[in-house]
């Protein structure tokens, strides 16, 4: 499966602005026809940045999801784009896997808002993790501050081969984003896809390290990469699913005693 990390420079709160980057992105990942049988991924809150500023950012209509949907059929490309939808005093942050014929198959709100920075007051946290099918792969979602947490990411591994760690996840804690993103893969068997967003946004500084890692912990290298004006860049890679084989040789997850690590305390 083609794998593509659209690692964005997002422009503050400006989705009219994100929206033709974001299409500037779908273009280069269809060149080719690279993107046969595959994905492209932007990160987290894709079309605003990471915004306490609701009212401004929340979609009422499902209208990023909307517009994506279109241009997912007309690039015939399947994606992940992040957005906030609020119906109550508290917003959700979601994100949505919308498949190349335009129809969303997976919609996941983030389960652990960052109390560090304040997201707890303005988002309420989501309940359910789910998976979809993608090529050959079943593949989950978590969000940024979730990637802390990895009991759901053990939870999610149980079906998932692939799981997307969309993010905005600062300069200040890069090492904590690097180590982590490979210690959910080695844990759990299994590719971990995480991007980022890069430059200053809202006044903070993002550096990137958007990164495809392996099931044993290693960042695959880019089969192609495009860099933009902006700062941001297009991470394209190529991976065949061999994640039952690399269980069934070193079994780790079968060995887990759930029920007993219950009861411990």
């Amino acid at each position: 499966m083609v794998v593509g990390l659209a690692q964005m420079h997002i422009e503050w709160e400006n989705k009219e602005d994100n929206l033709i980057k974001l299409e500037e992105y779908l273009r280069d990942f269809s060149r080719d026809k690279v993107c046969d049988n595959g994905i492209i991924l932007f990160p987290e809150m894709s079309l605003t940045g990471f915004s306490m500023n609701t009212d401004v950012t929340a979609d009422r209509q499902r209208e990023t999801v909307d517009i994506c949907k279109k241009l997912a059929a007309q690039y015939n490309i399947s994606m992940g784009i992040g957005w906030v939808s609020k119906e109550n005093e508290l917003a959700k942050n979601h994100y949505s896997i919308i498949a190349a014929s335009g129809v969303e198959i997976l919609d996941y709100v983030k389960i652990h808002p960052f109390a560090y920075s304040g997201e707890d007051k303005y988002f309420e946290g989501g309940n359910a993790i789910y998976t979809c099918k993608m090529g050959d792969f079943d593949i989950g979602v978590l969000i940024c501050f979730d990637l802390r947490f990895p009991e759901v990411f053990q939870h999610l591994s149980d079906e998932a081969e692939l799981i997307i760690v969309p993010a905005n996840w600062p300069m200040a804690r890069s090492r904590h984003w690097n180590t982590l993103l490979s210690a959910r893969a080695i844990e759990n068997q299994c590719y971990i896809a995480g991007v980022n967003c890069v430059g200053e946004i809202g006044g903070q500084m993002y550096n990137g390290d958007s990164a495809l890692i392996s099931p044993e912990g290693v960042r695959i290298t880019p089969v192609r990469t495009c860099e933009y004006a902006d700062g941001g860049s297009l991470l394209i890679y190529n991976i065949d699913n061999n994640v039952k084989k690399i269980r069934d040789n070193f079994p780790v997850k079968s060995a887990r005693r759930t029920d007993l690590y219950r009861t411990l305390m």
